[in-house]
């Protein structure tokens, strides 16, 4: 009974995007949060799932650390942030922001289990998934749950030493037979203010060549913006408020997602809003 709930809530579903990497640090839930809010942004129904269980970042992202979801047995309703965008964290249930969360393997995957079965997300075009870095149990029980129609979106930052554990990301999806829609590079030099150059702070190309190494889409590379630090720090979404090169690159990386999404559900993407809240 419990597997035909899950399958019901998941047919439901159109495009199920788990952005991974197998580095901490690279911007992974910045990604899964502007892409969320630049497909519902475009008119599309979309859910966020934060699955980070030790480290559940979308909450404050988004401005709805304060937020409670209402909860029935067998039921959690997500937090809408806005009118196309549904939202659901382990951060909402955590009271106490100091108190780790102390959890093995099997409390975990039922956790995430729950999230997929017990959320009312309703008819939605996509379901982006925040995944904790690595290969572990968290992105393992997400694809495995999901299943065939999963599509993963890896996220790299240009050094070696971040391709090196990001290159087993890669793997990880070949492995389970998981199609990977791109790898975007992220902090891919710093922009300068007075002339617009791209000054590479890492060896640049890290991405790019894994990109071609694995045989999957390189989606592009996205410069330093000091604001993608401070958006997600106060709660705003990056690609929905900012201007120049970086946000320029960060649209250009994110749009063969939207478009792709976008084929399934017959709708034409839009660009994200230039400023306020994504409705």
């Amino acid at each position: 009974m419990q597997n035909d709930k899950l399958q019901t809530n998941l047919s439901r579903i159109g495009r199920k995007i788990v952005v991974m990497s197998g580095k901490g640090g690279v911007g992974k839930s910045t990604v899964a949060v502007n892409l969320a809010a630049a497909l519902a942004a475009s008119g599309l129904r979309t859910g966020l799932l934060d699955v980070d269980i030790h480290g559940p970042s979308v909450p404050r992202m988004l401005s709805l650390s304060d937020a409670k979801p209402h909860v029935e047995p067998g039921l959690m309703e997500p937090v809408s942030w806005s009118r196309n965008l549904r939202v659901m964290s382990l951060g909402f249930f955590l009271d106490d922001p100091e108190t780790p969360v102390i959890w093995r393997g099997g409390v975990k995957i039922g956790m995430i289990r729950r999230f997929l079965e017990e959320v009312a997300w309703g008819d939605l075009d996509a379901l982006v998934v925040d995944c904790p870095p690595g290969t572990g149990d968290e992105p393992l029980t997400v694809l495995q749950l999901l299943g065939p129609s999963a599509y993963a979106l890896i996220v790299t930052t240009p050094q070696a030493l971040a391709v090196d554990d990001v290159r087993r990301s890669a793997g990880f999806c070949r492995e389970l037979g998981v199609p990977a829609l791109g790898i975007i590079e992220n902090q891919s030099g710093h922009v300068c203010e007075n002339c617009g150059h791209v000054q590479p702070v890492f060896t640049p190309g890290g991405g790019a060549k894994l990109a071609a190494e694995a045989g999957v889409p390189f989606l592009g590379a996205v410069p330093m913006d000091p604001e993608i630090a401070r958006s997600g720090d106060e709660g705003y979404v990056y690609v929905s408020a900012a201007e120049g090169k970086t946000a320029e690159a960060f649209r250009k990386a994110l749009a063969p997602v939207l478009a792709m999404v976008a084929v399934k559900s017959r709708l034409v993407p839009q660009p994200p809003k230039s400023q306020g809240a994504v409705s």
